[in-house]
């Protein structure tokens, strides 16, 4: 008896949980929408008006001819070509960028501004993402274990010596996020603001969608062929990603521990069901 109101709770606060991640998504789908369409309907217009301009400045086009070279721009950013500057530009498949392509492959990010073109390329990445996916979750996970451990010497270290434990341990903890948030969200944009020549809010934006692996391909680092990018620019861009998700899981891990600590003070039939699956 006590084991099915155990698994009534549990199925209660999933379908709780579904309607509310229901109801977000379409808070979201409605925000968005908002925010973007009247947008998206004035750059169609502009760029249609600048089409008609350009016809009419040069009349030995015609619009046939037009589209398919609107065709051959598009096939060659799909391609990772950026049709600004001429032949000169700097390669997308350098040491550094293809560093940097191998771990958005690893992490899963996929900005979406470059990707193989040749058949024996798209068969390496296949594979590639199939052996480095697993390797990359099981560096991260060991690497935010050790965060973890050091976090809890940190505590204990601090507890050991403070008459308020509870507060000292929040306190830790809090030292730990406002440190990892200099050092990962807010110092990198910085940087990334003065090299790309973007704002702080564009380049925050950038660390953002890139640490949450959403990564649009909107913005990414080194990529305008009119800066001239250190050799290595786009490795330690990459290997800031690495470290910041081991960081970002570990927060997670922490925020996941809390809301699960509050859902047993709600109702501590959920205490009951942990101890008697870890038995």
């Amino acid at each position: 008896m006590a084991r099915f109101q155990l698994i009534q709770v549990k199925m209660s606060w999933i379908a709780l949980f579904a309607l509310v991640h229901l109801t977000y998504l379409l808070l979201g789908a409605a925000v968005f929408q908002i925010l973007e369409r009247e947008a998206e309907s004035n750059n169609r217009n502009h760029f249609q008006l600048e089409k008609l301009h350009f016809l009419a400045n040069y009349t030995c086009l015609d619009r046939d001819a037009l589209e398919k070279f609107v065709q051959v721009i598009l096939d060659a950013w799909e391609k990772g070509v950026n049709p600004s500057g001429n032949s000169t530009n700097p390669s997308n498949w350098d040491f550094s960028s293809s560093f940097f392509f191998a771990g958005t492959v690893v992490t899963t990010i996929g900005f979406g501004n470059l990707s193989p073109s040749t058949v024996s390329g798209q068969v390496f990445c296949v594979f590639y993402a199939l052996c480095g996916i697993p390797l990359n979750l099981a560096f991260l996970g060991h690497l935010g274990k050790s965060l973890t451990i050091h976090l809890g010497r940190l505590q204990w270290g601090v507890v050991s010596t403070a008459p308020h434990k509870q507060t000292v341990e929040v306190m830790a903890v809090g030292l730990f996020i406002v440190t990892g948030s200099l050092l990962f969200l807010l110092i990198p944009p910085l940087l990334f603001s003065y090299v790309e020549g973007w704002t702080f809010g564009e380049g925050f934006y950038f660390a953002f969608i890139t640490l949450s692996t959403i990564g649009f391909g909107d913005y990414v680092v080194g990529t305008d062929p009119g800066k001239d990018y250190i050799s290595l620019y786009r490795c330690l861009a990459g290997i800031w990603i690495i470290f910041a998700l081991a960081w970002l899981s570990l927060i997670l891990n922490i925020g996941a521990n809390v809301m699960k600590h509050v859902a047993v003070l709600t109702h501590p039939d959920f205490k009951k069901q942990e101890e008697e699956e870890d038995a």
